[in-house]
């Protein structure tokens, strides 16, 4: 953590100091309030230590000065002039804690253990808060498909071990969900799940957001922050879409899971976190590193524990009994009585080949909780493309082997790469075949 000290001892600042920068804390010690005000205004501090007789000043008044327009600041009060009513009237005015003059090591060790320990209890407060406002359905771990039952078993097993794992699949597979489930049944379960989505920012601003960084690093950087890292410091790093990570941030990454150290955007410094990695990717990322878009040394670093996540198409066993629980979770959200899915609906359900999977699903049922009228959902409250599935939008798309010709195959398999592709030049490199050539058969289908 980042410590401020304000007293006016000198040598109670030198000794306060040598005792917090030997816990591995970060630490500014100051003598008087003005001085303190002026750290709070250029830096963000986690704790402050204030002694309440700063010379002529009083630190009970210096107290909710120090606490306004500053987020996240815990302050603990000591002074030689202890008392019950300077106790109470300490923690009236915001004080965190309270320690007497003369103190031992072993007290500042134990005021921020407690305040480690509030610190996380309230994390995990919010996070409950946040699941029970119903911004998503309740996490369903339970499966009838023996390939889904056999991921459960392997990360619930790795659950109990501090290795890295990786989450492969398609993109809406519940990746994410799986790996705040082996976070919550893990020793780690009490300390911060952060997730970091890796294509989400340039590679400069995602840097930051991993490791932090000082003021006038960058362009733009006009105070410091601490990073994801730090906040995950004893928990777990989620790692989403990794096979995206630019190249420049691959070797800090791998040097964070090495030797379990860091350096901020902008300093030197070298820090220590020890975080617990899952990522994720729908990439194949022993291509990615036979064609040098990542580190192998950082594949096998990550690839401790590899988990397959089946497709939702995989997954029939389970389908309909997942868009019941989408289906009740969007009804109450949308407050209607909807008792469930017609028979048409649910072979509707069961004949799409659900491209995006469980977030399609989910989408797809909210949809259709917001338009349907009846006591039951329809065909006719789903988007067309269920109830009239192209065939490559069918479970059974492509049947390979089957009584189709060459051309009926290619033509479907050409209409699901313009599908997939960002663009015709991207759809031609995949199908090898020149972005003349595939305009012409994109023509002659209609599309």
């Amino acid at each position: 953590m980042r410590v401020l000290i304000i007293d006016d001892e000198e040598n109670i600042r030198r000794t306060t100091s040598a005792l917090l920068e030997g816990m591995d804390h970060e630490v500014v010690a100051v003598g008087d309030g003005a001085s303190a005000l002026k750290q709070l205004d250029h830096a963000r501090f986690d704790v402050a230590f204030l002694d309440l007789k700063l010379g002529e000043q009083n630190g009970l008044d210096l107290l909710p000065e120090l606490l306004k327009n500053t987020e996240h600041l815990d302050v603990i009060a000591f002074t030689a002039f202890a008392s019950f009513e300077t106790a109470v009237e300490a923690m009236r005015r915001g004080a965190s804690d309270y320690i007497p003059k003369p103190f031992t090591p072993e007290q500042i060790r134990q005021a921020l253990a407690r305040l480690v320990k509030t610190r996380k209890l309230q994390g995990r407060v919010a996070e409950l808060e946040s699941r029970m406002s119903g911004s998503t359905p309740e996490t369903d771990l339970t499966t009838n498909e023996p390939a889904m039952q056999r991921v459960f078993d392997v990360a619930f097993k790795a659950a109990a071990m501090p290795t890295n794992v990786l989450l492969l699949g398609e993109s809406g597979t519940g990746k994410s969900v799986l790996a705040r489930a082996i976070h919550e049944n893990s020793p780690q379960r009490d300390n911060a799940f952060v997730t970091v989505s890796c294509p989400s920012l340039s590679k400069e601003l995602l840097e930051s957001e991993l490791f932090g960084h000082v003021k006038g690093s960058f362009t733009g950087a006009v105070g410091e922050t601490w990073g994801k890292v730090a906040r995950a410091d004893g928990g777990t790093l989620f790692l989403d879409e990794i096979g995206e990570l630019p190249p420049e941030i691959q070797p800090k990454l791998l040097r964070l899971l090495q030797e379990k150290e860091y350096e901020r955007v902008g300093e030197a410094k070298s820090r220590r976190a020890n975080v617990r990695v899952i990522a994720a990717t729908n990439q194949n990322l022993e291509k990615a590193v036979k064609e040098g878009r990542f580190r192998e040394d950082l594949f096998y670093r990550v690839n401790v524990i590899a988990l397959h996540m089946p497709s939702l198409r995989e997954r029939k066993a389970d389908l309909l009994r997942i868009a019941s629980a989408y289906l009740r979770f969007s009804a109450t959200q949308c407050r209607k009585k909807i008792k469930g899915f017609s028979p048409a609906a649910e072979q509707a359900l069961t004949q799409y080949a659900w491209p995006g999977n469980l977030r399609e699903l989910r989408n797809v049922i909210e949809r259709a909780v917001i338009l349907g009228e009846g006591e039951y959902i329809e065909p006719a409250d789903f988007p067309d493309k269920l109830s009239h599935p192209t065939r490559s939008e069918r479970t059974d798309a492509l049947p390979l082997g089957g009584n189709l010709s060459l051309e009926e195959l290619e033509n479907e398999h050409i209409r699901q790469v313009l599908r997939e592709a960002p663009t015709l030049e991207g759809a031609a490199q995949i199908l090898g075949i020149d972005t003349a050539t595939l305009y012409r058969k994109r023509k002659k289908l209609g599309l």
